[in-house]
């Protein structure tokens, strides 16, 4: 292989190292992300729960699907 040929592969990896160490970061922080929305998915949830319960079950189960589906 001829100096440039190295050169340009040498150059491609370390681009390709940077963007991988990128997409890493990006996976992570995403990760992070989501695991924060589900602990307030299940706050959320919570409350809802004991919403319905202090209304003595006035309040209707928000996953049940209206009577005119």
């Amino acid at each position: 292989m001829s100096e440039s040929s190295i050169e340009t592969l040498e150059m491609r990896i370390a681009y390709q190292d940077a963007t991988i160490e990128q997409l890493s970061d990006l996976v992570y922080a995403q990760s992070r992300e989501i695991d924060r929305l589900n602990e307030r998915y299940q706050q959320l949830e919570s409350r809802i729960g004991a919403l319905a319960e202090a209304e003595g079950g006035a309040v209707q189960n928000l996953d049940e699907t209206p009577p005119h589906y």
